[in-house]
């Protein structure tokens, strides 16, 4: 370990930004977490799994998801590393995109064609209900939401640049302004006059608002003084949906809700986003010199380098653990109803061994995050097609 420890140490570029890779990490490692806490399974007569979470019971924990709803940080590095990236590139904006989309895309083609294989093996194999591979499937393509969002603003990054620089922090305020109206129309008076998928407008500004303000962070035109603006700022308008407007307080859906903050996202998704955002940009200097720790760096790089890997194999994880427990009835934090505080101290003791499971699939689940050097067209085509029967099935369209 050691060893281990001092290579990367020394591999590591003197102007390397551990402060922006160091939130990239924590964001990332929030987003399993998150998951997993709040993530249950109740077992039906015929055995099946279905989603749960303890949020339906215990809404106290919605303060829980406030602090595991990173996304606006991670949207923020994001945006402040394609800067980097594209101040660097040589060639054509064009092949800096393909490049940027293809390590987005290859790992999620990988976890998708893998599970279209996987089901009907375990179908027709030990027999798992359909109801379970199901609720498995939703699993897993639940987080890749993000990625295809994620790939939207990543292909927007020139236009990004340009509103930089000539608005500096102030160019994400009219997509902060845009999800505040659409808000206005889904909640306010008018409610019952607009249509449900107008909420959908809210997507892209909605998780754009995070990163234009990490382009604007990586042009130098997010001062000391607009930090605290955005902290302070973003904390008041926090508070003021939550106490005078009626948003949920929960970041996350909570099962029975009508609302829901996060798909698509509201106006306190962005008020979240605002605040953690200038706390970012204030700590840049601490948590910098805090990674200057080897010990500590090298954890970071290797959650950095696996980025993909864990958000792509996270609910497969803990997916293994589950699905075999089924076969036993309840297991306290595992499966059974989410309802009482002896299953969230179980399921805290379950933590543990997912972060283990995670450990050994991304073992070999890592070399889709690799270029496909050997992997012919016969094989993508094949991979593109399972990866696409998946979906299929996932969103209950089969």
């Amino acid at each position: 370990m050691k060893t281990l420890v001092a290579r990367i140490e020394s591999s590591t570029p003197a102007h390397r930004d551990r402060a922006v890779d160091g939130l990239r990490a924590l964001a990332l490692l929030a987003v399993p977490t998150g998951h997993w806490l709040l993530g249950g399974f109740t077992l039906s007569s015929d055995g099946a799994l279905h989603n749960a979470s303890p949020l339906g019971a215990f809404a106290g924990l919605a303060p829980v998801s406030w602090v595991l709803q990173m996304l606006g940080i991670f949207f923020l590095v994001g945006g402040y590393a394609s800067v980097l990236s594209y101040r660097r590139h040589e060639g054509s904006t064009r092949a800096w995109l393909g490049g940027r989309l293809a390590r987005l895309g290859r790992p999620v083609l990988g976890v998708t064609a893998v599970w279209a294989a996987l089901l009907p093996v375990l179908h027709f194999g030990p027999g798992v209900p359909v109801d379970t591979l199901r609720t498995a499937s939703t699993l897993v393509i639940q987080p890749l939401w993000f990625v295809g969002v994620y790939t939207v603003v990543t292909a927007l990054t020139p236009l990004c640049v340009r509103a930089a620089r000539r608005l500096g922090v102030w160019a994400a305020a009219p997509l902060l302004g845009s999800v505040a109206l659409v808000d206005f129309l889904r909640y306010g008076p008018y409610a019952d006059a607009v249509p449900s998928w107008l909420s959908l407008l809210n997507i892209l500004p909605g998780w754009l608002f995070a990163y234009q303000l990490g382009v604007s962070w990586g042009e130098g035109r997010v001062t000391r003084r607009h930090a605290w603006g955005l902290l302070l700022g973003g904390a008041a308008l926090f508070a003021a949906l939550l106490l005078a407007f009626g948003y949920p307080a929960s970041m996350v859906g909570v099962p029975g809700e009508a609302r829901t903050n996060s798909h698509p996202p509201s106006l306190l998704v962005l008020a979240l986003a605002a605040a953690q955002s200038g706390a970012a940009v204030l700590l840049r200097d601490r948590i910098g010199r805090f990674l200057k720790r080897p010990a500590v760096w090298a954890p970071v790089v290797v959650v950095n380098l696996s980025a993909m890997t864990i958000l792509c194999w996270h609910q497969t994880a803990m997916l293994t653990a589950a699905i075999p427990a089924s076969y036993l009835g309840e297991v306290p934090g595992l499966v059974g109803a989410p309802d009482s505080v002896g299953w969230i101290l179980a399921r805290l003791a379950w933590m543990p061994v997912f972060a283990g499971l995670l450990v050994l699939i991304g073992r070999y689940a890592r070399v889709f995050e690799s270029p496909w050097a050997k992997a012919g067209p016969a094989r993508r085509t094949l991979a593109g097609l399972l990866a696409a029967g998946f979906a299929v099935f996932a969103l209950g369209l089969a």
